[in-house]
């Protein structure tokens, strides 16, 4: 009976509390697993470790405490060889066109919001490591204009239309009616009319 009791962790008055202490050894192997990071974090460290890769291959290597938005830039360009974005060039008989019929030679690149996307990942590990904000080159309007630029091009090239918002039609209550349709009588053509029309002419990009 005292075994029994041995194995548990008794009350006062002989009974099981239910509670089984962990023993040394499984509170050494809980205290050497490592938190997996989330994939966001993987490939943020890789982005990172590729660009201080970039940076020690130029001639003369570049220290990250002189890095600016320059060489980010020559970064992003650098980067376009690996893209597999088909964007046409202006000479291009498809240029324009979402869905070209036939291949063509023109080259491929990064796509924008791959490009967005990588910005911001190097921008949070540049503080995460060690950089001042004020100073983060990876948060330059510099770098903003460009991507901005690649963006515009790229829905030009590709033929990315501007599509209008189609207004839905809603129910309205006897009382609305008569009052919108008393409005119109009137000849009150300001207001809410012009606001609609206005709303469903705003362009939205639609980005393939």
């Amino acid at each position: 009976m005292s075994h029994d009791r041995g194995k548990a962790f008794s009350g006062g008055d002989g009974s099981s509390s239910g509670y089984s202490s962990p023993s040394p050894t499984d509170h050494h192997e809980q205290q050497q697993q490592p938190a997996t990071p989330s994939r966001y974090e993987s490939q943020k460290r890789r982005d990172w470790n590729t660009f201080g890769q970039y940076l020690r291959n130029q001639r003369p290597p570049v220290p990250l405490s002189q890095c600016n938005y320059s060489h980010v830039l020559e970064f992003l360009r650098y980067l376009d060889q690996f893209g597999k974005t088909k964007v046409h060039l202006q000479g291009c008989m498809f240029y324009g066109q979402p869905e070209p019929p036939a291949p063509c030679t023109c080259p491929l690149r990064q796509a924008w919001g791959s490009l967005d996307a990588l910005i911001g990942r190097l921008r949070a590990a540049y503080e995460e490591n060690g950089g001042a904000p004020e100073s983060n080159p990876f948060a330059s309007g510099a770098i903003r204009v460009y991507l901005r630029e690649v963006r515009e091009c790229q829905a030009k090239a590709r033929g990315i239309p501007y599509k209008k918002k189609k207004k839905k039609p809603t129910a309205t209550t006897p009382t609305s009616s008569s009052s919108s349709s008393s409005g119109r009588r009137g000849g009150g053509g300001g207001g809410p009319g012009n606001s609609d029309r206005d709303s469903s002419t705003s362009p939205v990009m639609h980005f393939s």
